[in-house]
């Protein structure tokens, strides 16, 4: 194949998907986590099986099947699955499902337990669990009918128990309790079930061995949710809520056994380990070692009988793409993101081995932003008043946003398309649309004065970038600061992990990235390393200046995207755990006061999608303007791989696009006509809007 070719397939359009399934997943660059929101897809509205006004809405079918593929490249199938993943910035926090907020973590997880919904290829809500759901009142309340033939296994696969709908109370109740489960995956039902909030208020109230010791009786008589038998669970809503269905993709819904945790006690299920867990997904953990490797055998007893699985997942913990790379010319893993110079060796040299075999993934679900702290710590615990005070200025946060041009840093992970990834919004792009099928995310940037990016070449520059502006912000700024004692170039804080050679060429990039745009008198970006847990050796102790995160949606709704920057609220993730809100300087509290004031006024407006969807786009509109936090990318990689990525769950909410289902894969390497192949298929079966 002529390179020509191969500039053509990487200016095809692909799918573009919107990480805490509310969570995260590992970044683009190398270095930087998501949180989940949850995984990617597009979906239009609120999806097909949600309800509007009075009206009744129900679903029911079946679950996707594996389809014919598209293309036979003399490869067979693959039955041992072997990836590779980051070590430290995407390995598992936690086993326990219902705890976790991390799409490192989810992407894991997902493929253990399963819901009560699922999505198809094109992000489409599909039965799992439930076999058949709907409301009669717009949304108010919920029913979903569960098949019978789940079962519960322990990771020999034998069978332990029967998945029923008290399975789900119990899921719900953990995540509810304050003790049980800190104030992880709290937002949404708090936000969306009726008396959730008041369970969490009163479980926050007890000493922790009262809250550890409750069951479900409490709690059904306190939030809305009941099963009238063991097959049917009903949710009542605190107000209508038409995308509530989209939730039950989501882990805050999922399911967990009492009679497991009973077993191992509520505090072995809190500290899960892989040998005691119970299982009713897909696949076993059957191995797990700590930034190792994961191993996944199949669940022989699985409930879906005419799905396609890998007799087994392997995941190889490595420090970054340079031996991820050398583990695919060694033929022992299936599927490798290219590093910039690793890209350029294949792409400009007709002859190599892997030239025809360079493909352009679509967009990730995850949207990735900058997002500071606002109440930043020095090593001795001591408050970094330099940053805290020049961070506080807005001024000093415009000239990040006026100035700040990843091109450099993005080409990073896409050397021949950088922009082609650049994110305008807060809000993944593909997560919902209005009644004329426009993208929520337009909305947003039709009030912006500089409109959206044109991505149509990936080589125009971020929208948001100009000269003028950032150098009257710049200049403002350190007036400003100057006269409260800052001293300049303010010092920003990066953690990368210790011992990575492509975090720190990643980092050192950005470095420079900085030092070009700001200039060495203004901000200078210093580069520090933790050791394994960037959680607890940088965000828990506020050492950052700032993190680059992403969220993919856990339902389809703006609200949660933004919901998780509001202020004052326990549950907002962002706010509480990143920017740290709480112990800001008061003028950005009150600046994230009047946020959720228009945020909280969007979430009232239920029963008119397109006015919801605009009031939001002005809450993130306010977001943007006073810049809280900087748009970076939502990551469109380049691979050599052995995955059709169009057979995975595409969906921007949820935590199922990393579930190993019925994916396509060849013992042969894939090429870009090959994926052209698959777009054209793919695209030629998209529902319509």
């Amino acid at each position: 194949m002529k390179r020509s070719k191969i500039l053509a397939m990487a200016l095809v359009s692909v799918l573009t998907i919107s990480s805490l399934t509310g969570c995260g997943g590992n970044s683009n660059n190398n270095t930087n986590p998501t949180t989940n929101g949850t995984n990617q897809t597009t979906a239009s509205g609120s999806s097909e099986t949600t309800a509007s006004g009075n009206s009744e809405t129900t679903a029911s079918g079946n679950p996707e099947t594996p389809k014919t593929p598209v293309v036979d490249n003399g490869g067979k199938p693959i039955k041992d699955l072997v990836m590779v993943q980051n070590q430290g910035s995407h390995e598992c926090e936690t086993l326990n499902w219902l705890y976790t907020q991390t799409g490192s973590t989810s992407e894991v997880l997902t493929n253990l337990v399963d819901g009560l919904l699922s999505c198809d290829v094109y992000g489409n809500l599909v039965p799992a669990i439930a076999t058949e759901w709907g409301t009669e009142d717009g949304g108010l309340t919920w029913t979903f009918k569960l098949r019978n033939d789940v079962v519960w296994v322990d990771v020999n696969g034998n069978k332990m128990a029967d998945c029923t709908a008290q399975d789900f109370i119990t899921g719900l109740e953990w995540v509810l309790n304050a003790s049980k489960n800190d104030a992880n995956n709290t937002s949404m039902p708090i936000e969306l079930i009726s008396g959730a909030k008041d369970y969490y208020d009163y479980t926050k109230g007890l000493s922790e061995e009262e809250a550890m010791a409750l069951d479900s009786t409490t709690f059904l008589q306190m939030v809305g949710v009941e099963a009238p038998d063991d097959y049917t669970l009903i949710y009542h809503c605190t107000t209508p809520k038409p995308y509530f269905d989209s939730v039950a993709t989501y882990q805050c819904l999922y399911p967990v056994s009492a009679a497991m945790i009973e077993q191992i006690t509520p505090a072995g299920f809190k500290e899960a380990t892989n040998d005691k867990l119970w299982y009713n997904g897909c696949y076993r953990l059957t191995s797990f070692i700590y930034n190792n490797e994961k191993v996944m055998e199949k669940n022989e007893s699985y409930w879906d009988k005419n799905c396609t699985l890998f007799d087994s997942v392997t995941v190889k913990m490595i420090e970054g793409s340079d031996v991820g790379y050398q583990l695919y010319q060694a033929g022992e893993i299936d599927s490798v993101g290219l590093n910039e110079s690793q890209f350029s060796t294949i792409y400009n040299d007709p002859n190599h081995e892997y030239h025809n075999n360079l493909v352009e993934t679509y967009p990730s679900k995850y949207a990735y932003v900058v997002h500071f702290n606002y109440n930043k710590r020095k090593d001795d615990g001591t408050d970094d008043t330099n940053w805290n005070t020049a961070v506080a200025n807005e001024s000093f946060r415009q000239a990040w946003y006026y100035g700040l041009d990843f091109t450099e840093y993005l080409a990073r992970t896409n050397p021949l398309n950088p922009n082609k990834q650049t994110l305008d919004t807060f809000t993944g792009r593909g997560l919902v649309y209005t009644s004329d099928g426009t993208d929520y995310t337009t909305l947003v940037t039709d009030l912006l004065d500089h409109g959206a990016t044109d991505r149509s070449n990936g080589q125009g520059k971020a929208a948001r970038l100009n000269a003028e502006k950032f150098e009257a912000a710049k200049q403002q700024a350190m007036e400003e600061l100057a006269a409260q004692g800052v001293t300049f170039p303010v010092q920003a804080d990066y953690f990368i992990l210790s011992g990575s050679q492509a975090s720190l060429d990643s980092a050192e990039v950005l470095k420079k990235v900085f030092s070009q745009c700001f200039g060495d008198d203004f901000i200078q970006l210093n580069i520090r390393t933790y050791v394994s847990s960037l959680v607890q050796e940088v965000r828990s102790p506020r050492l950052q200046s700032f993190m680059i995160n992403g969220w993919g949606a856990d339902y389809a709704d703006p609200q949660n995207y933004l919901g998780q920057m509001t202020y004052p609220d326990d549950n907002a993730y962002y706010a509480q755990n990143f920017e740290n809100i709480p112990d800001a300087p008061d003028n950005v509290k009150a600046t994230f006061e009047e946020y959720t004031k228009l945020e909280k006024a969007a979430d009232e407006i239920v029963d008119d999608m397109d006015a919801r969807y605009a009031a939001f786009a002005q809450a993130e509109v306010y977001l943007l303007n006073h810049a809280l936090f900087i748009p970076v990318d939502n990551q469109i990689n380049f691979k050599i791989t052995r995955i059709n990525h169009y057979t995975m769950m595409n969906a921007p909410f949820g935590i199922q696009y990393n579930k190993y289902k019925n994916w396509e894969t060849s013992t042969v390497a894939y090429t870009a006509d090959d994926y052209a192949a698959f777009e054209a298929a793919f695209e030629a079966g998209r529902p319509t809007k």
